[in-house]
């Protein structure tokens, strides 16, 4: 009896490792995804920028701010809060034909980068 309240506990524990190691498997696989959508958005906005296409870069700096939502990670968050601002900046001066605009995406960039760089890092 005893052998068998062994066995049974046995595998229940092996199958949550199991399915907490896949569940952790499959969000960094989300997270790494988002984090490479995010710069290749930002890096799509600059290119229309340098084209002046202000609707098409508004369009990639809204995928940036869905995708950037995603490229969660605990030690990049005070990076990912900067972006978030500098992107916020960037939109406002697109929408408004200022043009520092696209320095202002080469920043944004340059965090997504960085985070990017210490999530790889990491995992």
């Amino acid at each position: 009896m005893n052998l068998k309240k062994i066995l049974v506990s046995l595998l229940m524990t092996s199958a949550l490792v199991s399915t907490s190691v896949s569940a952790n498997a499959d969000g960094n696989a989300k997270v790494r995804a988002a984090g490479e959508t995010t710069i290749a958005k930002v890096e799509e906005a600059i290119a229309l920028a340098e084209k002046g296409e202000k609707a098409e870069v508004l369009k990639a700096l809204g995928d940036v701010r869905q995708a950037q939502k995603e490229f969660r990670y605990e030690q990049t968050e005070r990076l990912r809060q900067k972006a978030g601002d500098k992107l916020k900046t960037a939109k406002d001066e697109v929408e408004n034909g200022d043009a520092n605009a696209i320095n202002s995406l080469k920043a944004t960039l340059a965090f997504y980068k960085e985070m990017m760089v210490i999530y790889s890092a990491a995992h």
